[in-house]
């Protein structure tokens, strides 16, 4: 059984994300989308709260669960049995950044395989910053995130 780590902060999670779980879902025994608790940022949602919203977003797929961690991921990728960490791209800056994660990674663990997924093309502009600034500035954010996203965003911030 081949079990897979799609880990973000997903504050909030965006279509594009769940593109991405979507196509692991596809090829993997099990995934198990890692919503990262990181005390130097100030998140819009809560761990708990991204969990929830996760939750609603992937229970389309049974072979999908969500959960958080502190910490290394590879610490969490061994706590959990996961030999694999995918991560979406949408541009060659997000490639620059995780090739060095991976190769961090893979150092400290010395197992852990990263594959990338590039992004469908009409999530590449996509970014849970930017959702969050359109919805901030009253926009709608109704095609950028799933229904549960949308209504939570819109409770958050009016």
């Amino acid at each position: 059984m081949i079990r897979a780590l799609v880990p973000g902060s997903f504050d909030p999670p965006t279509k594009g994300h769940l593109d991405v779980v979507e196509r692991c879902a596809a090829l993997f025994d099990e995934v198990i989308v890692a919503v990262v608790h990181n005390p130097s940022k100030n998140p819009l949602f809560s761990a708990e709260e991204r969990i929830d919203l996760l939750e609603q977003c992937v229970s389309q797929w049974p072979n999908v669960s969500v959960a958080s961690f502190q910490g290394l991921l590879v610490d969490f990728a061994k706590e959990v049995g996961a030999t694999t960490v995918v991560k979406g791209l949408r541009a060659v800056t997000d490639f620059e950044f995780e090739i060095q994660m991976s190769q961090m990674n893979r150092y400290l663990s010395g197992d852990i395989v990263s594959l990338f997924v590039a992004t469908k093309p009409e999530y590449g502009y996509l970014s849970s910053s930017l959702v969050k600034e359109v919805a901030r500035l009253g926009g709608s954010v109704d095609g950028l995130v799933p229904a549960p996203v949308a209504a939570a965003l819109k409770e958050r911030l009016s």
